[in-house]
């Protein structure tokens, strides 16, 4: 028994936390042992959700106060659950601070620049939060298993993106990556929701079909972008996403670990007086949205 447990440790290299053996399957699937069995309660989810979210105003605040720069990078295979959780992440927050930035696919000018030049624009500023839903790190992924680069433009990319990511640092920025793991099951499961679902079909897309059996493509690609891009100033979150109200909580947790904050102290808030009715309004034909509810 004692081996077993040690072999789940997660262990630390260069400076910074390493998965285990355990925390992403050799076939690219997480650890069934370690996934949970109950699903979260709306209520439970909601509970601690609100928590969160209040502690995410507090770091807006943090961040906007001290001229904070954060980059949060989400990664992961389609299904994975990107996009729920950078919607609960930015729910509550101000869009002026926490911008998201989900890049179409590039135009012809584009593909003409220097690799993730179009990035570069997006980058926070002080007082920003920018959370890339897809990144830099397509190159790795989807145009490397899909055929949109070379195998020569892929490697000389792992390459380059650590010595990118640490100029990114050293100018100050607080870099986040996560990485989302799902299960073939579990994909094919939402991914098939998303067929007869109005409000998901827009989630479906053509190359979403084409690299559905890519499977063992992507968790090839997927090794070799964390071999050489989990870096001890820019190491890979993994985060087990089978239960989607939990890797919502996991990942908020973990930002709000990563990045340095404290609560701002202010003056209590009071509404002041005011006068109502000095002023008649206008008698105008008002076209009214129709009430239908």
């Amino acid at each position: 028994m004692a081996k077993k447990r040690s072999a789940r440790k997660n262990t630390i290299e260069d400076g910074h936390e390493q998965p285990g053996a355990d925390s992403v399957a050799a076939d690219g699937a997480p650890d069934e042992a370690k996934a949970k069995d109950e699903k979260f309660s709306n209520k439970a989810y909601e509970r601690e959700l609100k928590k969160l979210h209040a502690e995410l105003v507090t770091l807006q605040q943090w961040v906007v106060h001290k001229g904070l720069k954060v980059c949060i990078v989400f990664e992961g295979r389609d299904g994975a659950g990107k996009g729920g959780t950078i919607k609960a992440i930015t729910e509550r927050v101000s869009p002026r601070v926490f911008r998201v930035i989900a890049l179409p696919a590039p135009t012809e000018r584009e593909k003409s620049q220097m690799y993730a030049q179009r990035y570069l624009p997006h980058l926070p500023a002080a007082g920003e939060v920018v959370i890339f839903d897809r990144s830099w790190y397509n190159r790795a992924g989807v145009e490397r298993v899909m055929g949109f680069c070379s195998d020569e433009q892929a490697q000389g990319f792992l390459q380059m993106v650590p010595l990118f990511e640490r100029l990114m640092i050293d100018s100050g920025i607080i870099l986040l990556k996560y990485w989302l793991e799902v299960s073939p099951e579990e994909q094919t499961r939402r991914l098939q929701a998303r067929i007869g679902d109005g409000r998901k079909t827009w989630k479906l897309t053509p190359m979403d079909l084409k690299s559905y059996d890519r499977w063992d493509d992507y968790t090839r690609a997927r090794d070799e972008m964390f071999a050489a891009t989990d870096t001890a100033w820019a190491p890979w979150h993994v985060a087990r996403s089978e239960d989607k109200k939990r890797v919502r909580l996991n990942v908020i947790s973990d930002i709000l670990k990563h990045v340095p904050h404290k609560k701002i102290r202010t003056e209590k808030v009071v509404l002041p007086k005011r006068k109502v009715g000095r002023y008649k309004a206008a008698d105008h034909p008002f076209r009214f949205v129709e009430e239908r509810f």
